[in-house]
């Protein structure tokens, strides 16, 4: 939902760079975990795969735009 990625970019936006790549880095791993149990049909919400892509490019595009705002003020 909208408002539901509203917040969530917020909190997003207020942790450091190494919290937003940990958090990338578990997101991927929770993507691959769902890839496997898809493979073997345990999982029955397969749009959770394409929510899980989505979030994952929303996260690097804050981080990109943290890294042009440090490279700008530095």
């Amino acid at each position: 939902s909208r408002r539901w990625w509203q917040i969530f970019r917020k909190k997003i936006r207020e942790l450091s760079l190494a919290e937003i790549e940990k958090t990338i880095r578990d997101t991927r791993d929770q993507l691959l975990q769902l890839r496997l149990r898809k493979q073997t049909g345990q999982v029955e919400n397969t749009a959770e795969l394409t929510q899980r892509r989505k979030d994952i490019a929303k996260m690097e595009t804050i981080r990109s735009e943290k890294l042009l705002t440090e490279a700008k003020s530095a």
